[in-house]
């Protein structure tokens, strides 16, 4: 399966079923009192962490993703059913965004871990709601809420304790391999490792999963090379391994330099990779010439106050020793972090920021347009080719203080207003609508 970590894909809500506009009938007494029934509300669309998925290989093949729609009310008092929730399965470890904002939504950090990401339509209430004093049969209900829907974008990052980073070719395929039951692909030349790598790695009492991350190269902060699309799976690891050849066989390059490049590149893609535990992990020691450089190494890691390996992946030389220790420092930095006890039984559900209260702006036209949530869902569940129900909707309007929000912005009768997708032409009521005292 190839290995995907970013994806672009479209969420919609399931669309409210609509209330019931509805009489009871009983024999010899054919309009009794109204018993129209609600419509049921949307599913939602929910993504959800899966420690089973390794990739977002399926947002490729598939990017429209519908929840579904809430069934009409009916007679009889009876509710419409309430549309099924559409769960979209991800990795562990990937962020979801806004892509319109780029706000992030969630980070799914822990398996289990799901948010909402667009929320179901709310179903429209029966004519049985709208009963009052002086309206005993209502003729009219609501129509379901149409549901959330956008964008978002998906971008993986690897949970892993340990990333091995290094310039390209010097050896980090061959020592995850070495150290793990990983089989990553293995050639003498720049790039061979196009995706990160996994493997699981037993360190006496302790295990730990480590990653192969492609080569970095100098400018892969901003964005040279193929190292630029791996850097952020560094960003979870616990403790960097930063593999180094000790032969300078590729391109006649100076170990020391690169580690001083390596170092630089991740300081400046987020500024606490540099402060992140380092081990430095002088590879190819079998090679002929590396001992010299090792030793360079050694006293560069000295004063520097790095931990220094010096092994080789081919024969296996020191990386005993590696395991142990890289495996020591990941437990005892994992049990200085808080743990995490949350069954994640509560949906996190993401409400983008949006007007509360009740806005009027001037549109191009020289009319006037009213926005803000609960004023425009109103209007969307209103049937507008029902006298009373437009009265019902005018007198809701009024007491959610729209008329004086238009008439302190300057609108007089006769002007054209906006709310969501109606156009009216503005006629200050003072309040008289269809007598109710409520909405």
């Amino acid at each position: 399966m190839a290995f995907i970590d970013e994806a672009k894909i479209h969420v919609k809500g399931g669309d409210g079923g609509a209330g019931c506009k509805s009489f009871r009938r009983e024999k010899y007494r054919p309009k009794m009192g109204p018993d129209g029934g609600d419509g049921g509300r949307g599913g939602n669309v929910i993504v959800q962490a899966d420690a089973a998925l390794t990739t977002l290989m399926d947002f490729h093949r598939k990017i429209h993703y519908k929840a579904q729609r809430g069934t009409h009310g009916k007679g009889s008092d009876m509710d419409g059913a309430e549309g099924a929730d559409l769960i979209a399965r991800v990795p562990v470890g990937t962020i979801v965004r806004d892509a319109e904002t780029g706000t992030v939504i969630v980070d799914l950090v822990h398996a289990g871990q799901a948010a909402v990401v667009a929320r179901g339509g709310r179903g429209g209430r029966g004519n049985t709601n709208f009963v009052t004093a002086t309206r005993r049969a209502p003729s009219f209900a609501e129509l379901g809420e149409p549901a959330e829907e956008r964008w978002i974008t998906l971008e993986l990052k690897l949970l892993a304790d340990a990333a091995l980073v290094g310039m390209p070719s010097v050896g980090k395929s061959s020592l995850i391999a070495r150290m793990s039951a990983a089989r990553p692909k293995i050639a003498d030349y720049p790039f061979t490792t196009l995706v990160p790598n996994l493997g699981v790695v037993k360190a006496g009492e302790h295990s730990f999963v480590v990653a192969d991350v492609p080569g970095l190269i100098e400018g892969a902060s901003q964005g040279a090379g193929l190292g630029h699309a791996f850097l952020r799976h560094i960003e979870r690891t616990a403790v960097i391994l930063h593999v180094v050849d000790l032969s300078g066989s590729y391109e006649g390059r100076d170990p020391v330099s690169d580690i001083e490049i390596v170092n630089s590149e991740l300081a400046a893609h987020a500024a606490d990779l540099a402060v992140r535990p380092q081990l430095v992990v002088g590879n190819k020691l079998d090679v002929p010439g590396s001992v010299e450089n090792s030793e360079r190494i050694r006293a560069w890691c000295a004063g520097h106050e790095s931990p220094y390996f010096a092994v080789s992946a081919a024969t296996g030389d020191g990386v005993d020793r590696l395991i142990l220790a890289t495996g020591e420092l990941v437990h005892d930095i994992r049990a200085e972090m808080p743990a995490h006890e949350e069954p994640y039984e509560e949906l996190y559900v993401y409400e983008p920021p949006e007007e509360r209260e009740v806005a009027v702006t001037r549109t191009d036209s020289g009319g006037y347009r009213v926005s803000g949530r609960g004023v425009e869902r109103m209007v969307i569940m209103t049937e507008m080719g029902n006298p009373e129900a437009v009265a019902h909707l005018q007198r809701r309007l009024y007491l959610a203080k729209v008329e004086d929000a238009l008439a302190a912005a300057g609108a007089k009768d006769g002007d054209e207003v906006t709310i969501g997708p109606v156009t009216f032409t503005f006629e200050r009521t003072g309040g008289d609508g269809d007598g109710e005292t409520g909405g």
